[in-house]
């Protein structure tokens, strides 16, 4: 019986909080996602006109600044090997991606 009233204060607990993550997260969410779009297409246009193709896979990160803002960095694998970082600004608000030289 105290397990049974132990596990409903949890889901009671923590629905609320699993609901809210997206809305904490949602900044970092479209940055990411306006990000992924933006580069596939990039290395779209990248694997035409390269004849071997290599196995890259890249890892995206968030951080979010403000309400509007966020940074993406983009690394790009080989198997254990880093090839490649690529950093983006992001303005959710106004859905542009820039890239950041360094």
């Amino acid at each position: 019986m105290k397990k049974l009233i132990t596990i409903i204060i949890f889901q009671v607990l923590l629905v609320p909080l699993g609901i809210n993550a997206n809305e904490n997260f949602s900044v970092e969410i479209e940055a990411l996602t306006l990000v992924m779009e933006q580069y596939n297409k990039e290395i779209d246009v990248e694997a035409e006109t390269e004849l071997e193709i290599n196995n890259k896979k890249p890892s995206y990160m968030a951080l979010k600044q403000d309400e509007c803002n966020a940074t993406v960095k983009v690394t790009e694998k080989t198997g254990l090997e880093i090839v490649g970082t690529e950093s983006f600004d992001v303005n959710v608000c106004k859905k542009e991606v820039n890239k950041v030289i360094n």
